[in-house]
């Protein structure tokens, strides 16, 4: 992108000099780049066989499609300070943010999908809203597998999903929990069955923060697990 706003096409790259291309390039890039970089792009630019003709035209329209991206750029930024003065305006939205793997983006789009919490008297509302019920496939004697209806906003269920699966990585309760259904003992769960049970979890979560405005403990959360729940009392007791 950097190289484009030069307003240069390729084989035209031969024309600046190295450390007029070093420096232009620097503007763009966080990582370290020397000069060798710059006189292997020269020598690629030198040995092209793409066509030259044309180039008044080409570069025409190179400049129009820049502009364009700025433009669209900017507009996203517009968006951005938006979202960020709507949101701050929404009761326990700070609470939310302050939960690890939880970002702006996600409870922007939360709150795009579900819309004010205090028309909901109940988070089951919401899973049913997100397509997360639970339903039993059976047809006359024969029981088949519980799965979800996926009858609800596509959007809210991709967005709790994702969202999940960063918090098992990086929100050591929710990644306690992830471990605690999928390994214990009796019915344990797939990995995608405890995902789909996690976000139910982060459904009441956001539920009850946004009722209450109350910080959100991991502590507590933990204390849902079986095991971790008699650890914890241990250590409070030490």
């Amino acid at each position: 992108m950097q190289f484009l706003k030069l307003g240069a096409l390729p084989h035209e790259l031969i024309h600046f000099t190295d450390q007029y291309l070093l420096d232009h390039l620097r503007k763009a890039v966080s990582r370290s780049v020397g000069l060798n970089k710059i006189v292997e792009l020269k020598q690629a630019a030198r040995e092209s066989i793409g066509l030259c003709q044309g180039s008044n035209m080409a570069k025409l329209e190179l400049a129009t499609l820049l502009d364009k991206y700025d433009l669209i750029q900017e507009k996203f930024e517009e968006l951005d300070e938006k979202i960020d003065n709507l949101i701050e305006q929404i009761p326990g939205v700070q609470q939310m943010l302050a939960i690890k793997g939880v970002g702006r983006d996600t409870v922007a789009g939360f709150f795009a999908e579900v819309g004010d919490l205090q028309e909901y008297s109940h988070p089951r509302q919401i899973i049913k809203l997100a397509g997360l019920s639970l339903k039993e496939n059976t047809s006359g004697k024969h029981k088949g597998q519980t799965k979800i209806t996926k009858r609800g906003r596509k959007k809210l269920r991709a967005l709790l999903f994702r969202v999940c699966m960063i918090m098992v990585a990086k929100n050591s309760a929710f990644k306690a929990l992830h471990a605690y259904y999928t390994q214990r003992p009796d019915n344990p769960l797939k990995k995608m069955q405890s995902l789909i049970a996690l976000c139910n979890k982060l459904i009441r979560i956001f539920f009850a923060i946004g009722k209450k405005q109350f910080e959100f403990s991991e502590e507590r959360m933990l204390k849902d697990i079986p095991h971790m729940r008699a650890i914890i009392e241990v250590e409070k007791a030490a």
